[in-house]
């Protein structure tokens, strides 16, 4: 058997292999290509891109044959146009004034200085010598909002997007920058940029409609336009906001759109005004309940509070009995409505109460009605202006939050949760002149929602009223 060499040698061992050569035209030519393959699947994927492709198609189809018949076709478009304009407006700006303003704003704001804006704004990173950009996928546009869908880089979290908002909204010249995270697609992150502000108009109650209890009631006006809904079934509802910031139209907008079900019976509210009835006294004929304090009862002012909360416990508890192993959440009808427990300034049944055993009894049955009352139809909708953990303690038991114009920045965290004023809740940053301007979160989706609620006058509280409900003495009923 053939001994193994002894010899060595110092030099290392060559594993690079040789470079391969390629002309410039050849590099050139594959760069174009890439680029028109790009161009394609992106004009593939656009409509408006699409359709504009088409319509030049067309176009030189139509000139090669006849200039008059080119400029007759344009005509014809340009009057169809018009007519779908004023006949159908609505469907004119979903079918094409939109989808031709998202190309637009996609090809020539964005994606033509997405890489500088990209580098300035700390968000590129460089790997082997080379420059790596995030990718824009898709941008939708509304009338007041943009939609960029980015590709993050690998090693790229949301939280790195929301830190340099501030810089994205100055490089493409929107009012403001919200970032969120994409459902399933943890590559993916969503940047809102806010184009134009339609909340800083009035906005006046919106419809009434049937059946809001499933498709949630329509209180407000988004910042893309569209309207918000609240889901009020298997919720509780916590407002927050100094003061003259809009609780009461968040309330009343509330009281407005539950009217009609109150009225067939789906509804009861129950009503808590601590403020001796000066808030909620206009909507005393939609109440069930109403109870507002009687400075002259024997047992205390707070006792008519305390009393009203632990009939609610006792409703509470009714119903799962009757409702333990045939559902999970129960579905209002008129032998069993949805109650919905109002209270107009929960601090003043938490946190200022002066009688030690109505605040024990206040605090109890309020803790057991926020963290099991919603599954068996008995919901809390309250407005607060402070939201500490010692004015509220069960603050963390509301699962839908409104923030309101607040009056520090710390308070923003504290309502809608950790990190929402990093991607752009900045409630504190609320003009005076915006009351009923707020941000909103909901359990199970840490992105907020900067909403406008509609307006409703002393006029429109009186158009509310209906044949008075039978009260009890003694400030309940």
């Amino acid at each position: 058997m053939a001994g193994l060499s002894s010899a060595r040698s110092d030099q290392p061992i060559q594993v690079r292999t040789p470079a391969v050569r390629v002309s410039a035209g050849l590099v050139a030519s594959g760069w174009l290509l890439r680029r028109l393959w790009r161009l394609v699947v992106v004009t593939a994927a656009t409509p408006a891109a699409l359709g504009g492709l088409v319509l030049v198609v067309v176009g030189v189809l139509l000139w090669s044959a006849s200039p008059l018949l080119l400029l007759g076709a344009v005509g014809v478009l340009a009057l169809l146009l018009l007519v779908g304009r004023l006949l159908w407006p609505q469907r004119w700006l979903i079918w094409l004034r939109l989808p031709v303003r998202s190309w637009w704003r996609g090809w020539f704001v964005y994606r033509h200085r997405w890489a500088a804006a990209m580098d300035t704004a700390g968000l590129t990173t460089s790997w082997r010598g080379t420059l790596w950009n995030p990718t824009v996928l898709t941008v939708t546009s509304t009338l007041s909002v943009d939609r960029v869908r980015v590709r993050m880089l690998p090693g790229q979290t949301v939280e790195d997007y929301a830190a340099v908002s501030d810089r994205l909204a100055q490089t493409f010249g929107a009012t403001a920058v919200r970032v969120h995270s994409v459902p399933q697609r943890p590559h993916h992150v969503e940047v809102c940029l806010l184009t134009a502000d339609p909340l800083t108009q009035v906005v006046e109650p919106l419809p009434i409609e049937d059946q809001v209890l499933t498709a949630g009631l329509p209180l407000a006006l988004a910042e893309d336009g569209r309207t918000w809904r609240l889901q009020l079934v298997g919720s509780h509802v916590l407002v927050v906001g100094a003061t003259g910031a809009g609780k009461g139209s968040v309330i009343w907008s509330l009281l407005l759109h539950l009217a009609p079900l109150i009225r067939s019976g789906l509804v009861n509210v129950w009503a808590v005004d601590p403020k001796g009835g000066m808030e909620l006294a206009g909507g005393r004929s939609l109440f069930a309940r109403f109870a507002h304090g009687d400075s002259d009862a024997a047992a205390g002012y707070e006792a008519t509070f305390a009393e009203v909360l632990e009939d609610a416990v006792a409703l509470m508890r009714r119903r799962q009995d009757r409702l333990r192993g045939v559902t999970r959440l129960h579905q209002p009808s008129t032998s069993e409505p949805l109650v919905v427990l109002v209270v107009d300034e929960l601090a003043a049944l938490t946190g200022w109460v002066t009688d030690r055993t109505a605040k024990k009894r206040i605090e109890a049955a309020l803790g057991l009605l926020l963290s099991q009352g919603r599954a068996v139809g008995v919901v809390v909708v309250g407005a607060v202006q402070d939201p500490r953990k010692d004015v509220l303690p069960m603050r963390d038991l509301f699962p839908t939050r409104i923030a309101l114009r607040l009056n520090e920045a710390e308070q923003v965290n504290l309502v809608l949760g950790p990190g929402a004023r990093n991607r752009g809740a900045q409630a504190d940053l609320i003009p005076d002149s915006l009351p009923g301007v707020g941000y909103v979160t909901v359990d199970g989706s840490a992105e907020p929602v900067r909403v406008r609620f509609s307006n409703v006058t002393d006029q429109d509280i009186a158009q509310l009223a209906a044949p008075a409900l039978q009260l009890l003495p003694g400030g309940a009923a």
